[in-house]
């Protein structure tokens, strides 16, 4: 095949072209583009609403039982549940292995099945959780008050979903609307009715019914009734009762009618305004970029029309992100691309350069061809694949470019040049490139929170990496046979002449410097082993002592800071309001204090702030403020110096329960969290603030906190005996109360857009103190009313906020962060495993795992651990059939852990503590350095068979070699170098993976040049003494 290739130009060619325009097609109509890939994950979560219910009553009559009817399911790793005021959740993690869409269906069966749910609950939701892709949300603010900023918010909803490329938005930062029918007792005792009457007239009344068809001559017409109500005043028109009169008793003429919002407590600010947002999202292959700008031209385009007293701005813009992050790597990239170029320019002829440069584009076309059929995006994870390829991706193009130049000195015609030496190298060059194929292969396997992520590498890695394959071997040849020889051409040019001199500074530096070293090493081959092995040891030692930190994963200077605030549950609403209102202000110091007076413009740019959420929580709420990117930031203050200084400004909150920061982007989990598991909250609460305790006797360690907060107080009903003889039960009478208090959803009525709910309850003067609890009427069953103090007793108790169970078992965790700089994780962990291994001692009914950061670090970690165990085997094997020798891989890979102690050294001349991302990039480097060692042996091999001396061959191949060697390594480490001194957010935790790879691969060049020889030279000696 590469004979006929370098024959028939034409068809090396068309490969060439098809290659090129098959990737430009892909790349411009298949592959979508984003900042972090999207996938799907495979969790299956059940969702089902019962309003107005305590978090135990969720889990007696919800939770426990989604969990009973699953848990016996094959293909269920772990359930989880969370049951909260109002709503219960499950969340099923499907094993590897299992397909998520046939348990979903299974699972769907199982919940359907179940008969037994409470009567107010609302229909389980059961879905596969899929990550939703938000592009970028728009803010409609306001000097107004919610009613009047949300109706404005609906007609730019509905004014963005007729946009071209906008298929999905959601309206959020506002509650829902609710119709509320508010009658009072004593108009209740006035005209002898009850809630319950008043439901079910309305009910009656408010109802479109189908009546069928009247069959005439002129064909069918269909009958109906229409009565439902969707207005206020359509409801205030519905008859409730006729008295014996004959007078007609309406709704609104006993009833308060709103028309407003649930009483739920929700208040979105955006720079101090009453706001809204429009949330909008991508669906599949849809362009970020393209939806974002879609949006942002119909925003430029409304501000001229707008009303009075509003802005329409837009937030959390994803589409920037993508092209800002996007940019700086195809900036690195390019950067990379054309020092790559420079570099092979200086060493090798112009012609040869550049056809083996031309095998980086090429490669790329092919891996955009590969993209779409994975289900790969180009995101900065894949962009970071295509860098970290850019230098190795031409070794095997520089090394046949190199082989077919020195062959054509000798070669009859630059067609028999380019045949030999591409065959001469081919299978070095081969089995070199499936070795590195070898490396990054496990990377698509760690398990963890981020091994998805992970995983988006090798899917862009593997597919350049063969397509340089198929390029250096029938694409190459074709062009490399038309190259000349320098003194082909006549009188030399000025290029030549440099060129000439960097040739001959190589030569001096293999003459002068390297032939000595290896010749002074070869004659001293014990000696100079021991100072390798003493090396590697100094090195190691200096790792295991800690002068080299390790971080599972760094912590990065975010471009938002966010405060999020706990008081105790049950705090009013308009306490926490004012709390964050002032925390917003303190935020809107901050932009000033950072505002150049030149510009106008400031450091930070929007403030949004959020009190209030979902299912009656009053206590809680957050501040976040977006800043201007690190590239295009004059100053040097960064998110940790400005959250340092908010909470400086902010201070101590009288009786929060928690009030943490968050500068810093990186943390999918806690540093320190433990999980205790077991059958009572109130042992889980106590073992709790015993480990609470524990941690805050370490300096290092803050935001101290556990995921249960004290919950509201509650009153339990309890029937007395004088209930009892009246005929009443406790289901009976608390759903009386539920239905005053709550109140009695009627009707749910679809208006316009919005899902409406229609309640029916007692005013909320009569729902605000103990007293009107124990003076509510309770209907008997014999059709008289008494107040509930005559026929109940009320007992003060409190209800947990939330009850978390997982694998059926209650769980309480207890988190912290911790000062990443200023702490060993290592010795903190083992310090506090001993704590709760004698903790758990006292208490035998709990359990307790080290989860978050620890979780992910085991999972990454066991990854690791059968990834370089599979890595080293595959290499041993790719190197083995190649060379035909059992021993010879051996003397190969003795590179490797020489190229690991090159990364370490690598971070501590960057400056970096080594994460998980270091981790990978030595595990894809141990099939990268072997490529070089591979190519040298095989070469001693090749000179042996000729029947050269022992010494000779060994000589002969470093000198040989020595070119090749170290510009392939070069060119790994120049295509690498643009990115490590990147100063963007979000390629930040990526550089240590290329610092892994770049400084390994150089530190262990010159070790292979000379340990390689040495090895090989030992081990012919060792096989000699049983020959």
């Amino acid at each position: 095949m590469i004979a006929w290739f370098a024959k028939n130009h034409v068809a090396a060619n068309l490969l060439l072209v098809t290659l090129l325009l098959s990737g430009l097609f892909s790349l411009s109509t298949k592959i979508p583009l984003e900042v972090f890939p999207s996938f799907e994950t495979d969790m299956i979560s059940v969702n089902v609403s019962l309003r107005g219910s305590t978090p135990e009553d969720v889990e007696q009559g919800v939770t426990i039982r989604i969990e009973e009817a699953v848990q016996d399911l094959e293909g269920i790793k772990q359930i989880f549940s969370r049951s909260s005021e109002g709503s219960g959740s499950v969340t099923i993690e499907v094993e590897t292995g299992y397909d998520p869409r046939e348990l979903l269906a299974d699972i769907k069966s199982r919940v359907d099945a179940i008969n037994t749910f409470p009567a107010d609950a609302e229909k389980p939701i059961v879905a596969l959780a899929e990550r939703i892709r938000e592009v970028i949300a728009v803010t409609v603010s306001s000097d107004y008050g919610e009613k009047e900023t949300r109706e404005y918010a609906e007609t730019v909803r509905d004014q963005i979903l007729r946009l071209p490329n906008v298929t999905q938005v959601e309206l959020s930062g506002v509650r829902d609307y609710e119709i509320a029918i508010e009658v009072s007792q004593d108009v209740l005792r006035q005209y002898d009715l009850s809630l319950a009457q008043i439901s079910s007239a309305i009910a009656n009344s408010s109802s479109d019914i189908s009546a069928g068809n009247l069959k005439t001559e002129g064909g069918d017409v269909l009958i109906s009734s229409k009565g439902q109500a969707y207005r206020k005043d359509e409801f205030a028109n519905i008859v409730v009762k006729n008295q014996a009169d004959g007078t007609i008793i309406r709704l609104g003429d006993i009833a308060i009618i709103k028309d407003d919002f649930e009483e739920t407590p929700v208040r979105t600010r955006f720079n101090g305004k009453q706001a809204a947002f429009i949330d909008v999202y991508r669906i599949g292959p849809q362009s970020a970029i393209t939806v974002a700008d879609e949006v942002k031209n119909y925003i430029k385009e409304q501000q001229s029309s707008l009303p009075q007293g509003f802005e329409l701005s837009y937030w959390d813009d994803d589409s920037e992100l993508v092209k800002s992050r996007i940019a700086t790597l195809t900036t690195n990239a390019l950067q990379g691309g054309i020092l790559v170029l420079a570099l092979l320019t200086l060493f090798l002829r112009p012609a040869i350069a550049f056809w083996v440069f031309i095998g980086i584009p090429v490669s790329f076309m092919g891996a955009f061809i590969a993209m779409p059929i994975f289900g790969v995006t180009l995101n900065i994870m894949s962009l970071f694949g295509f860098i970290l390829v850019l230098g190795i991706v031409v070794d095997d193009a520089i090394v046949t470019g190199e082989n077919v130049y020195t062959h054509l000195k000798t070669a009859k015609s630059g067609e028999q040049a380019a045949i030999l030496g591409t065959q001469e190298v081919a299978t070095p060059v081969t089995f070199g490139v499936l070795t590195t194929v070898a490396a990054f292969l496990p990377l698509a396997f760690i398990e963890g929170a981020r091994g998805a992520l992970f995983a988006q590498i090798p899917v862009v890695v593997i597919p350049v990496l063969l397509f340089s394959l198929i390029e250096s071997k029938f694409v190459l040849p074709a062009h490399l046979k038309y190259i000349k020889l320098r003194h082909e051409k006549g009188e030399p040019s000025k290029f030549d002449v440099i060129q000439q001199r960097f040739a001959d500074g190589f030569e001096n530096a293999i003459l002068k410097y390297y032939q000595p070293t290896l010749n002074l090493a070869l004659r001293h081959k014990l000696a100079s082993v021991s100072l390798f092995v003493g090396v590697f040891i100094i090195i190691l030692t200096m790792i295991t002592s800690g002068w080299t930190k390790f971080v599972f994963f760094p912590r990065i200077p975010s471009e938002t800071v966010r405060v999020n605030l706990t008081l105790p549950t049950g705090t009013p609403f308009e306490v926490t309001n004012k709390y964050v209102i002032d925390m917003s202000q303190k935020a809107q110091q901050l932009q000033e204090k950072y505002r150049d007076p030149d510009t106008g413009e400031s450091v930070i740019l929007n403030i949004l702030a959020t009190t209030g959420g979902r299912g009656g929580v009053s206590n809680s709420g957050s501040v976040r403020f977006e800043i201007t990117p690190a590239e295009k930031r004059e100053s040097d203050i960064g998110s940790r110096e400005l959250a340092s200084e908010w909470r400086d400004l902010i201070g101590v909150i009288p009786g929060a329960e928690s009030l943490t920061f968050r500068a810093e982007i990186g943390r999918s989990s806690d540093p320190i969290d433990v999980q205790l598991s077991g059958t009572s909250l109130t042992i889980l609460q106590d073992v709790a603030d015993h480990i609470k305790t524990r941690l805050s006797t370490y300096p290092t360690v803050f935001d101290i906190a556990d995921s249960m907060s004290d919950g509201k107080e509650e009153l339990q009903i309890e029937l007395t005996q004088q209930g009892l003889a009246l005929g009443l039960n406790r289901v009976n009478v608390a759903g009386q109360v539920r239905n005053s208090f709550f109140g009695s959803q009627v009707q749910r009525i679809q208006r316009g857009r919005d899902d409406v709910r229609v309640m029916v309850r007692l005013p909320i003067d009569e729902r605000r103190s103990v007293a009107d609890l124990q003076n509510i009427l309770i209907n008997t069953p014999t059709g008289g009313s008494v107040p509930l103090s005559h026929v109940a007793t009320l007992t003060a108790g409190q209800s947990p906020s939330t009850i978390n169970r997982i694998d059926r078992y209650r769980t309480l965790n207890v988190t912290a962060d911790i000062e990443k700089n200023n702490t060993n994780m290592t010795i903190l962990q083992a310090d506090l495993t001993e704590y709760l291994d004698e903790l758990m001692q006292q208490y035998p009914g709990v359990d307790y795992k080290l989860e978050g950061e620890a979780k992910e670090q085991r999972e990454s970690f066991g990854s690791l651990a059968w990834a370089l165990v599979f890595v080293f085997f595959i290499i041993y094997a790719l190197l083995a059939i190649p060379l035909k020798s059992y021993l010879q891989p051996i003397i190969v890979m003795s590179v490797i852990p020489f190229g690991m102690i090159g990364a370490v050294v690598g971070h501590w001349i960057m400056g970096m503590d080594l994460t998980i991302m270091s981790l990978l990039g030595m595990l894809a480097l141990t099939g990268v350095v072997v490529n070089d060692s591979l190519v040298l042996v095989d070469f001693i091999n090749k000179k042996r068979s000729e029947g050269g001396k022992l010494l000779d061959a060994v000589k002969i191949a470093g000198a040989s070699r020595f070119r090749p060697v170290m510009l392939t390594s070069l060119t790994t480490f120049i295509g690498l170098m643009p990115l490590l001194f990147e100063k963007a957010t979000q390629a930040q935790f990526l550089i240590p993976m290329a610092v892994s790879l770049g400084f390994g691969i150089i530190f262990a060049t010159f070790i292979t040049l000379l340990l390689v020889p040495i090895n090989y030279m030992m081990m012919e000696r060792f096989q000699g003494w049983f020959k």
